[in-house]
């Protein structure tokens, strides 16, 4: 048994009630199984839902991930993920002047002044920004929007609780859940450029080898369980196996409870595993570790550009942002697994490095 003892929240004044704890209730906790070899770089969290009273709390645990492996790895250190947790906090108004290689931010402009200016003037304030920072002709500049607009967090908190359920029961780690809704299309259903839809972004082709009905009339892949299942059955059936072969090919060591294998592992799932393969086989990398996917940063070949470098920058950006939208809003609970009374609990063996805590929203 756990108690949570928390301030009410007012939902009229928006504002804590200081004076007025309220006892939110009991959670039946499931002790967690630990290999004695292993210390548990990941935390369970949990939130608490207000109900349409004023005053009163009902306990609702929803199961966030929170991975301190980032941190002890050294991967908030790095500028890539930095620039891109900048980028959302900022308004599709705001552009950033970034340097490519490492995303370094060196200016921060209007977007409307910008527009207004010249091509001439624009190439001149390159060239500046060239002279400044030594760069040669072939390093790029990136000018980049805010991305505020499209990287909010908290009204996917629920979407997220529900996922790492369906992952864990597909029988795979419930972390990639997580970081696929942080990064594809947080709370939206919408089409990309390529056709992929739903929450985990399928394409259609995709979509149905993962056992979803996609035709003129069905789409599977706007429900929200369905879509979850068929990405998790393809992270399963195509994407780890494809990942481990790609590493094996190169002669490379790993663990797949490892960040970069992870981060490896969504590469593939985002940009295919010829892309993925074809730009490893030109970067001849001897080890695997965070080198192998800072090098990936920089490499480029043929469908893999831009965007799929970006991807595992915006992933790790993305937990990071989720782990300071919970520490500033709630509290950290004891080590323990925390039941969701609506959709179950992610069954220890699903993510056997794990502890609970508890967030107030």
């Amino acid at each position: 048994m756990l108690f949570l003892y928390l301030h009410g929240v007012n939902e009229r004044e928006k504002k804590p009630m200081r004076n007025r704890p309220v006892l939110l209730g009991l959670c039946m906790m499931t002790a967690m199984l630990w290999p004695l070899d292993l210390k548990p770089p990941l935390r369970w969290h949990t939130e608490e839902w207000p109900t349409k009273a004023d005053d009163e709390l009902s306990l609702v645990c929803l199961q966030i991930i929170r991975d301190s492996s980032l941190y002890t790895e050294g991967w908030d250190t790095l500028s890539q993920p930095e620039f891109w947790r900048s980028a959302m906090h900022l308004s599709p108004e705001t552009v950033l002047v970034n340097l490519a290689k490492t995303r370094q931010i060196v200016d921060t402009l209007p977007l409307r002044n910008w527009q207004r200016r010249s091509d001439r003037s624009k190439k001149a304030y390159e060239d500046s920004v060239r002279q400044v920072y030594g760069l040669g002709k072939k390093d790029e500049i990136y000018f980049t929007t805010g991305r505020n607009h499209f990287y909010r967090y908290e009204p996917i908190l629920r979407h997220i609780d529900q996922a790492l359920g369906f992952f864990a029961e597909e029988g795979v780690d419930p972390w990639f859940a997580q970081a696929i809704l942080l990064i594809e299309s947080p709370g939206r259903l919408q089409y990309s450029t390529d056709g992929a839809y739903g929450a985990f972004q399928l394409m259609k082709g995709v979509a149905r080898e993962m056992g979803l009905v996609v035709n003129d009339t069905v789409d599977e892949r706007e429900d929200f369980e369905s879509s979850a299942r068929g990405a998790a059955r393809l992270i399963k059936t195509v994407c780890l196996p494809h990942t481990r072969s790609i590493l094996d090919k190169a002669g490379i060591e790993y663990k797949e409870d490892e960040t970069w294998f992870k981060l490896l592992v969504l590469h593939v799932y985002h940009a295919g595993a010829r892309n993925v393969s074809r730009v490893i086989k030109e970067m001849k990398p001897t080890k695997g570790g965070m080198q192998l996917i800072t090098d990936l940063w920089q490499s480029k070949s043929r469908r893999f550009g831009n965007a799929s470098q970006n991807y595992s920058q915006i992933i790790l950006a993305a937990f990071m942002e989720i782990d300071v939208l919970l520490e500033t809003t709630g509290i950290v609970c004891p080590a323990a697994m925390v039941p969701n009374p609506d959709h179950g609990r992610v069954p220890p063996a699903a993510m056997d490095k794990a502890t609970a805590s508890s967030y107030s929203f």
